[in-house]
C-alpha cells in the first residue's frame, strides 16, 4: 500500500498544547463528563474575550447556526439569505431549521455577502440572514445591518471562520442578534467538534439553552423534570471544554501569527500579476484565520505547490452548484466567475516565516513561468 507523503509545509493542522491531558483528566477524575461546570467555565471564558452577554456551547458550528436561526424564530415555510460562496453547512443549517435557503451573490472584493446581492433576494418570506465572514474577513455589516432592519429582518452572523476577528471595534459574531463559532479542527482553537452561539439578547440565550437541551430552561435531571417547549440534544461536554480551555491559554500567540503569516504573503505578493489577495485590515482589527488568493490558473497552481510539498485547499464550490441546492450559473454572476480562481494559501500557525517565504518564491515561479 502507498502511503502518502506528509505536507512539509502544511496548508493548516491542528496542534495540542500539552495541557489539555490534565483538564481532561480532571474531568474524567470528577465523574461527570457531560456539558456542566467545566462548560460553563468555556462558555464564560469565550464571552469574555469577544465581550458578548452570552455563548451558549452547542455540538458543531453546523448546529450552532441551525439554533440560533430558531431561536431568532425562523421556522418552516420561512425564507432565509445565504450568500452563494460559503462551506455547505450554512444552507444545510437553514434546511434543518424548516425553511427555504434563498442565496445571494458575493462581493467580488471581499468574497462575502453583497449588501444589494441580499437585499434583491429578500421576499415576503424572509425572516433572516446568514452573513458569512469568509477566513475571517468582515461582511459588510454596517450595510447588512442597515437593509435588515428595513424589512424586520434578524442577523445571525457565521462566524465560524472569525473567532476573536474585529469590525469597527466589535468582535464578529457579536453585531447581530446572534453569531456562531465552530471549533472544528481547522479553526484557531479546537476542542474537535464543537461550536457557541454569542448573543446580547437574553430571551434568545434562554431559548437556545433549552433547544439543545430537550427543551429544558435549565439543566434537569434526567427524570422529572419539566419540558415547557421543544427542544432537542446538541449539548456540548466537560470533556470537549477542558480542550477548549487550554487552547484558550495559546489563543493570543496563535492570531499574532496568523496576521504575521498574512503580513508576509501581503508583502511579498503585493505586485505580483496574475495573483490578488482580498486581504484583511489588520489596523482595524480583522484577523485572518487562513490566507485566501484569487488566481486565473487556480488548479494548476495548486497542483505545482502541491507537487513541491506545499499544501493548499481549494475554494468551496458554489452553493448554487450543489445537487440540493441547485440554481442557474447566471443568477450567480461572481460567485461563478471567481470560486474556481479562489484557493487558500498555507495558512498553518505552525509555519515559519521562511515556510512562508518560500511559498511566495514559488508563487512568483509559477505565474513567471
Amino acid at each position: 500500500m502507498k502511503t502518502k507523503p506528509r505536507t512539509r509545509i502544511p496548508w493548516w493542522e491542528p496542534e495540542m498544547t500539552g495541557g489539555e491531558l490534565e483538564l481532561v483528566r480532571g474531568v474524567i477524575e470528577s465523574n461527570y463528563l457531560n456539558d456542566g461546570d467545566v462548560t460553563e467555565r468555556f462558555e464564560r471564558a469565550v464571552a469574555g474575550r469577544v465581550g458578548a452577554k452570552h455563548a451558549v456551547a452547542v455540538t458543531s458550528g453546523t448546529t450552532a447556526i441551525f439554533l440560533a436561526l430558531v431561536a431568532a424564530g425562523v421556522r418552516a415555510g420561512d425564507e432565509v439569505v445565504v450568500p452563494d460562496m460559503t462551506f455547505i453547512a450554512t444552507a444545510n443549517a437553514v434546511t434543518l431549521a424548516g425553511a427555504t435557503t434563498v442565496l445571494a451573490d458575493v462581493d467580488e472584493r471581499t468574497l462575502t455577502l453583497d449588501p444589494a446581492a441580499f437585499e434583491r433576494a429578500i421576499t415576503p418570506r424572509t425572516s433572516a440572514v446568514v452573513p458569512v465572514h469568509v477566513s475571517g474577513r468582515s461582511a459588510d455589516m454596517v450595510a447588512i445591518a442597515r437593509v435588515a432592519k428595513a424589512h424586520g429582518i434578524a442577523v445571525v452572523e457565521d462566524a465560524a471562520e472569525a473567532f476573536i476577528s474585529r469590525s469597527g471595534g466589535r468582535a464578529l459574531g457579536t453585531i447581530g442578534l446572534a453569531g456562531c463559532l465552530s471549533f472544528s479542527p481547522n479553526k484557531s482553537i479546537t476542542t474537535g467538534q464543537g461550536g457557541i452561539v454569542l448573543t446580547d439578547d437574553d430571551a434568545v440565550a434562554g431559548r437556545l439553552r433549552a433547544l439543545k437541551d430537550q427543551g429544558r430552561p435549565v439543566r434537569g435531571t434526567g427524570g422529572d423534570d419539566e419540558h415547557p417547549t421543544v427542544g432537542f440534544n446538541f449539548k456540548f461536554t466537560n470533556l470537549q471544554a477542558a480542550i477548549g480551555l487550554a487552547q484558550l491559554t495559546v489563543l493570543d500567540t496563535r492570531l499574532a501569527r496568523q496576521r504575521k503569516i498574512y503580513s508576509i504573503y501581503a508583502e511579498r505578493l503585493a505586485n505580483v500579476q496574475g495573483l490578488r489577495l482580498p486581504g484583511f485590515d489588520l489596523a482595524r482589527g480583522e484577523t485572518p484565520l487562513w490566507t485566501d488568493a484569487v488566481v486565473e490558473r487556480r488548479d494548476d497552481l495548486d497542483r505545482w505547490l502541491t507537487d513541491r510539498a506545499m499544501g493548499c485547499r481549494r475554494f468551496w464550490f458554489p452553493i448554487h452548484t450543489q445537487a440540493p441546492y441547485r440554481r442557474d450559473d447566471a443568477e450567480f454572476p461572481v460567485a461563478t466567475a471567481v470560486a474556481p480562481k479562489a484557493l487558500w494559501l498555507p495558512s498553518a500557525f505552525t509555519i515559519t516565516d521562511d515556510d512562508v517565504a518560500a511559498v511566495c518564491e514559488s508563487i512568483v515561479s509559477f505565474l513567471k513561468a
